[in-house]
């Protein structure tokens, strides 16, 4: 078939480089100039278990005084985040019993870790890939909060080991002595990597397998029945056989004209990076503060922090948010990052449904597939969100049980 892929981030790079091997004839449309230049251009690099990320599915009580509000709120995103709330609300009457949104943004990512693993793209690259994690905790009420995702990780067999302060002291010695930490959560087998450096691979090794980038290209309208792709320097349409819409929030209004009103809003956030002064002093792997929301995550010869949460904010970078997470590079692990030179801050915008897990699959109209709303997962999930979607696209049965993953629950 002749398929178009609207975005170019990780997962509609990962998208073409499965139908590119299923034999389809793909070309890719992105407004910016190279791939990974939106969402995907600075996450920080979380892959797995990705149920115990900030903001990774309702029920899991992030405080709720972290959601930035600005005075700019829709009523789209504020019935987005009603249904939010109402879908924890529901998880956390329940905690002994494993959500069906949670196990499914828990079994896409396990499957998409075990096409990583066995990914030829990657070999013999330097993806700054670390395995091992660590959630901090800074009460009991902390752990609490997280019932719901550790029920479904013990029902996978994701081992968690409960460590007290001093055996996580042990662990990340570099911490400051005054981080106000009761335990924590080991995570031996978590993965962390450069997404970004990973969706470049993929997307040197598509083009080689003959799939086409058409970047700088402003998608201005979807028809389906049949497919075409209309560019807004071109008068006549572009034709295809099928379309997979991989752009979280440019997707979702590129489908509302036909009639498709996607579950969708955008959450935004922020990353912060600085290289490493003294490698002792710096985290030896990913760390977790739940109560703070934020992420440390070990980039080769940099740590990227990343936290925050916006509804109604318009894009604008917010300052104090990104000064936070600086504060955490410089204070958690004293002396171990530049605290004033080769500074780096980012703020992206995350397409997400109300339970966490993306739309993938069929759209209900003919032509064009879904493979969006992945969150903060993008990076986590997109090996196997590709591939369920080739599947799907072939006519095959995925590899996975597709259940809360596609349109139909909403």
């Amino acid at each position: 078939m002749n398929i178009a892929i609207v975005g170019a981030g990780a997962a509609g790079i990962a998208t073409a480089h499965a139908l590119a091997c299923d034999g389809h004839a793909v070309t890719v449309y992105d407004r910016h100039g190279s791939a990974a230049e939106g969402a995907s251009f600075a996450p920080t690099g979380w892959l797995a278990p990705a149920l115990l990320q900030p903001w990774s599915a309702p029920g899991l009580r992030a405080p709720a005084s972290l959601l930035r509000i600005g005075s700019g709120l829709r009523r789209a995103e504020l019935s987005w985040l009603w249904q939010w709330r109402q879908a924890g609300r529901r998880i956390r009457s329940a905690p002994e019993q494993a959500h069906p949104a949670l196990a499914a943004i828990e079994r896409l990512s396990r499957y998409s870790r075990q096409l990583r693993d066995g990914d030829p793209v990657a070999l013999d690259q330097d993806l700054q890939a670390q395995n091992g994690a660590m959630v901090l905790l800074r009460s009991e009420a902390t752990l609490a909060r997280l019932a719901p995702a550790l029920k479904v990780l013990a029902d996978a067999g994701v081992p968690v080991q409960r460590l007290d302060a001093a055996q996580a002291r042990l662990l990340e010695p570099g911490l400051a002595g005054d981080f106000p930490l009761a335990a924590a959560l080991n995570l031996p087998e978590a993965a962390t990597a450069n997404s970004r450096l990973w969706v470049q691979l993929q997307r040197f090794s598509a083009q080689q397998m003959g799939v086409q980038f058409v970047f700088n290209a402003q998608v201005t309208r979807l028809q389906h029945a049949p497919a075409r792709v209309q560019l807004a320097d071109e008068a006549a349409p572009r034709k295809h056989e099928a379309i997979v819409v991989c752009t979280g929030m440019e997707g979702a209004a590129l489908l509302r004209p036909l009639g498709l009103h996607l579950p969708l809003i955008g959450l935004g956030g922020y990353t912060a990076s600085a290289p490493v002064r003294e490698p002792v002093h710096a985290p030896r792997c990913a760390l977790l503060d739940w109560d703070s929301q934020i992420t440390l995550v070990r980039l080769g010869q940099r740590v990227r922090a990343g936290g925050g949460a916006e509804l109604g904010t318009s894009g604008t970078l917010h300052k104090p948010s990104l000064q936070r997470l600086f504060r955490a590079l410089n204070q958690w692990f004293p002396g171990g990052m530049h605290a004033s030179q080769g500074l780096q801050g980012w703020r992206g915008t995350r397409a997400m449904t109300p339970d966490g897990a993306p739309l993938l699959g069929a759209s209900g109209l003919p032509g064009i597939w879904l493979n969006l709303g992945h969150g903060t997962h993008g990076a986590a999930m997109a090996h196997g969100c590709a591939w369920v979607l080739a599947d799907l696209v072939k006519g095959r049965a995925p590899a996975i049980d597709t259940a809360g993953l596609t349109l139909e629950r909403f």
